[in-house]
């Protein structure tokens, strides 16, 4: 089965008057779809869009995992012990919240930030929380979340260039820059498709640099 969501699709929220322009692919905050809640672990999948100098100050998580991925700009990140970390493009930032955390993010550069955050249920809840990044993640190198049935495959593609796309339960692939084909529809940037049980299908870059976020998502432990 194959869902598409274009990016002219998602919910639009944040508070744009201050800097901040969101677009949710799933029910999120004050948007509420009883058949968007989640796509197996997956139950976020942000664009964050913040003006120079703005960002969200210090708040609360728990049992969620939430990945990272600057598309433009630098993000600029604070856990609870008030460590600052920049995050640019290439990185894959993890923040694990576990039985309870805080952080803070912002755009502490002179340019406009844009990233993607994902956030993931964990298998089990509780634990102590953890932070990583991972710098200038190669193509095709794999993530996998350590508390969650999830793995993150970055795809670098050229025109005309094909990637596997790993067969599993369900698959979520995020367009960040550029154009593919895949199972026959053609996404751009910003658009997203769902597959469940599709088995193993190809992509196929349409446009120079490419850059597709495949998430592998198998079923919980």
């Amino acid at each position: 089965m194959l869902r598409v969501l274009r990016s002219g699709e998602r919910y639009r929220g944040g508070d744009p008057a201050a800097g901040i322009d969101t677009r949710h692919a799933f029910s999120f905050g004050g948007f509420y779809d009883p058949d968007n809640l989640r796509f197996g672990p997956l139950t976020a999948c942000n664009e964050e869009r913040l003006a120079p100098g703005v960002g969200f100050p210090a708040h609360p998580h728990r049992d969620v995992e939430i990945v990272s991925w600057v598309v433009e700009g630098e993000l600029t990140h604070e856990d609870a012990e008030g460590r600052t970390t920049v995050i640019g493009r290439g990185d894959v930032q993890r923040l694990t919240a576990g039985s309870g955390t805080t952080h803070a993010e912002r755009n502490a550069g002179a340019a406009p930030l844009r990233f993607l955050q994902m956030w993931l249920v964990p298998d089990r809840p509780g634990g102590a929380p953890e932070y990583e990044v991972v710098r200038g993640i190669a193509d095709g190198t794999p993530y996998a979340l350590p508390r969650t049935a999830a793995v993150l495959h970055v795809r670098r593609l050229a025109a005309g260039e094909r990637t596997a796309v790993p067969a599993a339960p369900r698959v979520y692939a995020h367009v960040v820059r550029g154009a593919v084909t895949l199972a026959g529809e053609r996404l751009t940037a910003g658009d997203a498709a769902r597959l469940t049980d599709a088995g193993e299908v190809t992509a196929r870059a349409s446009e120079g640099e490419t850059e597709l976020l495949v998430w592998e998502l198998g079923r919980p432990a």
